[in-house]
């Protein structure tokens, strides 16, 4: 771990809620919503973190599942994001999802018109802005927590 966290302080609550409160209190919030607020179906909603979990190296982001209404994805659905080009597992609002957040997090400046007629054929204006929140928000407190080396101690906070 980058941060020196004082002994008996859990690591996570001290980066997000001690070391910056004004910043990280409000990031911690964000990044809860996420969870709390998104409309997305849950595959498809999995598909884009678990990419971007993948991409980041975030430990704790890649073995962690998003539970609604006590569902969650298969156990084997992180392979499937790996395989998103070609699993069977996915129907395309699935795979493009995952092809999304794989675009948006390594490759924005590739997003063509191309990738845009095929992802407005299956989401709505709302879905692409829902979805881009949540990968922004993935993607940089994913890795915010991967670099620091907060991964290995994360856990999703209750509230900060």
């Amino acid at each position: 771990m980058i941060i020196d966290v004082p002994e008996g302080k859990d690591p996570i609550n001290y980066v997000w809620g001690e070391i910056v409160p004004g910043i990280g209190g409000a990031a911690a919030k964000t990044a809860m919503k996420v969870y709390s607020e998104s409309t997305l179906g849950l595959r498809e909603f999995e598909a884009a973190r678990l990419m971007v979990a993948e991409i980041n190296g975030c430990v704790f982001c890649q073995d962690y599942r998003t539970e609604r209404d006590g569902v969650k994805v298969e156990e084997s659905f992180d392979q499937a994001v790996r395989d998103w080009r070609t699993t069977e597992a996915f129907d395309e609002r699935t795979r493009l999802a995952a092809e999304y957040a794989a675009l948006y997090a390594a490759d924005h400046h590739s997003i063509d018109d191309a990738f845009w007629e095929r992802m407005l054929a299956e989401y709505d204006q709302r879905e692409v802005v829902e979805l881009s929140m949540c990968i922004g928000s993935w993607l940089a407190f994913g890795r915010l927590n991967r670099v620091l080396g907060l991964d290995t101690a994360c856990v999703l906070p209750s509230h900060f």
